[in-house]
């Protein structure tokens, strides 16, 4: 019986190409690192994971510039983009997915709604994106369709490789 979980797809293709994969997450809490780390040999491709919630911790552990913080916010593509690059430089991993948003149910305005979500993807060769979402729901909605989204933007870059 094959396992057709977003994750195990996900592990499959860093397999098949002998990749490995870290994270970077802030508003799904370790989510994403937590359904990685579900399947079975996972350690053969998970390097680690950072969960910086804190402004100072994404500037400590994942080196996003200050300056990107009080121009953009945390919640934006240019964070996200330095959170990415930030794990991938930290972990030496091939591909980092980051992960900074508004989960609620406080915290959203009208410029930057509850639901509002960026994820990054750093690689190999300069590779960067940023995707923007906004979901709707409450806060574990939110953080599940992140993660989802997460896994399922790693496992469409592995397939154009």
């Amino acid at each position: 019986m094959v396992d057709e979980r977003l994750e195990a797809r996900v592990g499959h293709a860093l397999r098949a190409k002998g990749w490995t994969i870290c994270t970077a997450e802030s508003c799904t809490g370790g989510l994403v690192t937590h359904r990685l780390t579900n399947i079975p040999g996972s350690s053969a491709y998970v390097l680690g994971g950072v969960i910086a919630y804190s402004n100072r911790a994404k500037q400590s552990l994942l080196h996003v510039r200050q300056g990107t913080l009080i121009a953009y916010g945390a919640v934006s593509e240019q964070t996200a983009s330095e959170m990415a690059a930030g794990a991938r430089e930290l972990f030496g991993a091939d591909l980092a997915i980051s992960v900074t948003g508004i989960a609620g149910p406080d915290g959203g305005s009208d410029e930057k709604p509850v639901g509002l979500t960026y994820i990054g993807i750093a690689g190999p060769d300069g590779f960067h994106t940023v995707q923007r979402y906004i979901w709707q729901g409450d806060r574990e909605a939110i953080k599940s369709a992140s993660a989802d989204a997460a896994l399922q933007l790693v496992l469409d870059r592995l397939a154009k490789l």
